[in-house]
């Protein structure tokens, strides 16, 4: 099998407050460019359309640019920038920060699926 896509033509764009992700849908891989304004919150941006209190969603990612403070419910917290690669379990809040766009790659799948996704 090989198949290519480009995020020039993305299967599909999810517009949020401060925010946009763009998808593309493979073969065993759904892959996300997700790009956080500042001022962008989870809980403020995007909990309205998840219905809960913070994310549920598994992130593999990696940031290209900017910089993201991630908080843990169960209160681990942590900031990643450019070239950073991480891994966040579902319950977490974060946000972007400073006065940069926050330009994230998410491998995980689920955040292509089903991220700020109205039901």
């Amino acid at each position: 099998m090989l198949e290519v896509k480009t995020l020039d033509k993305p299967d599909e764009r999810r517009d949020f407050p401060r925010g946009h992700l763009e998808a593309v849908h493979m073969s065993g891989l759904d892959f996300a460019m997700a790009t956080f304004e500042p001022g962008w919150r989870w809980t403020e941006s995007v909990a309205p359309l998840a219905g809960t209190e913070t994310c549920q969603i598994h992130h593999n990612g990696y940031v290209v640019s900017g910089r993201m403070h991630i908080t843990m419910d169960e209160g681990g917290e942590t900031e990643v920038g450019p070239g950073d690669v991480f891994v966040i379990s579902p319950g977490h809040d974060a946000w972007v920060v400073g006065d940069e766009q926050c330009v994230v790659y998410d491998f995980a799948g689920a955040m292509a699926k089903e991220y700020a996704k109205a039901d």
